[in-house]
């Protein structure tokens, strides 16, 4: 592995924040990777921007099981689901100068990683939204978490974030024959409707979530799939059919929490609900319990984007300069599908 290393830019944490992330709670600075014996050095292309990473900047956060990146301390550099390009490797590790390879050490511009974390992408073109989105997230909790049944009607809270904007379209693939979602904006409910395909899109416009949701699924919802939790998981539960099936994927309420993000999602529900209806309450993580999902889900999503009404959403910052900025407008709220930065 003789080679004379670049330096990189890296993204660290600045400060803990005590309210809205900005992105002056980070720094841009400079330093030279140190490959260990073991380690594949990787120019990286591209990284993925999750709002997890709000609650991991938090001071006093934990780790957290299904969340693939550790708790962040001022001076820390971030870290997340990259691709990137091998410029240097161990002859013994099975990768080549040039391949390109999945690993977990983005926000910075290159990287040396441990090639037992790296993952060969071949030698085939890629879209990198199907390795870095949440596409595999939403199609294993719909296939293993639980499972869709022909003619369900969907509920899928944040339909149009990095899950919810799969979850819609994947539920759909697997034979839901009504798809419902909720979203904070009107530009981003018309997008719904007619780029990923929902049959009705809710908002609050001032009313308890359950107004909307009741007048959208007159009839019940026998699937919800949160991201969200708080009142929106309390309206599914009221709205449900008999034998519904709910499979809980993140709680944003506590995650994006503008005073302070916590592990806590506290929320009254009637237990009623559930014995009566016969409801199926499941928290899912797929990166704990599916891994072996991944490969299942990419031959899925090459196979519907073929059938031309498929479609994986994203939205791309370019350098990383633009990162901060990028978490910043995610935690917001403003943008679509999974965030990733290009390099």
């Amino acid at each position: 592995m003789n080679m004379k290393m670049t330096s990189s830019r890296e993204v660290r944490l600045a400060a803990h924040p005590t309210g809205t992330l900005l992105p002056e709670h980070f720094v841009i600075t400079e330093a030279v990777p140190v490959p260990g014996a073991n380690d594949v050095v990787v120019r990286n292309r591209w990284f993925r921007v999750s709002v997890s990473t709000r609650l991991m900047a938090t001071h006093g956060a934990e780790a957290v099981k299904g969340i693939p990146f550790p708790v962040l301390k001022p001076g820390d550099v971030l870290a997340d689901g990259a691709i990137g390009e091998v410029v240097s490797c161990p002859h013994d590790s099975g990768f080549r100068v040039g391949d390109l390879i999945y690993h977990p050490l983005g926000w910075r511009e290159y990287a040396a990683v441990d090639a037992s974390q790296c993952v060969a992408l071949g030698n085939e073109p890629i879209d990198p939204a199907a390795y870095l989105g949440h596409g595999w997230t939403a199609y294993a909790a719909l296939t293993r978490g639980i499972q869709i049944r022909e003619g369900d009607t969907v509920f899928v809270s944040s339909g149009a974030g990095a899950i919810g904007s799969m979850a819609g379209q994947i539920a759909r693939k697997l034979g839901a024959g009504r798809v419902i979602g909720s979203t904070g904006t009107k530009d981003k409910a018309e997008w719904m409707k007619a780029e990923l395909g929902y049959d009705t899109v809710i908002m609050r416009n001032g009313r308890p979530i359950i107004e909307p949701l009741a007048e959208a699924a007159p009839d019940g919802i026998d699937v919800f799939v949160d991201m969200v939790g708080g009142e929106q998981l309390s309206a599914a539960m009221a709205c449900a059919r008999e034998g519904a099936r709910f499979v809980l994927l993140g709680a944003l309420t506590a995650e994006l929490n503008v005073s302070e993000a916590s592990l806590r999602a506290p929320l009254e529900i009637d237990s009623f609900q559930l014995i009566i209806k016969g409801i199926t309450l499941r928290g899912y993580s797929a990166d704990s319990d599916a891994t072996e999902a991944f490969a299942e889900w990419l031959q899925c999503a090459r196979r519907w984007q073929s059938e031309g009404d498929f479609h994986l959403t994203h939205t791309t910052f370019h350098g990383i300069d633009s990162a901060p900025r990028a978490l910043h407008e995610a935690c917001a709220g403003k943008l679509r599908g999974v965030v990733m930065v290009a390099l």
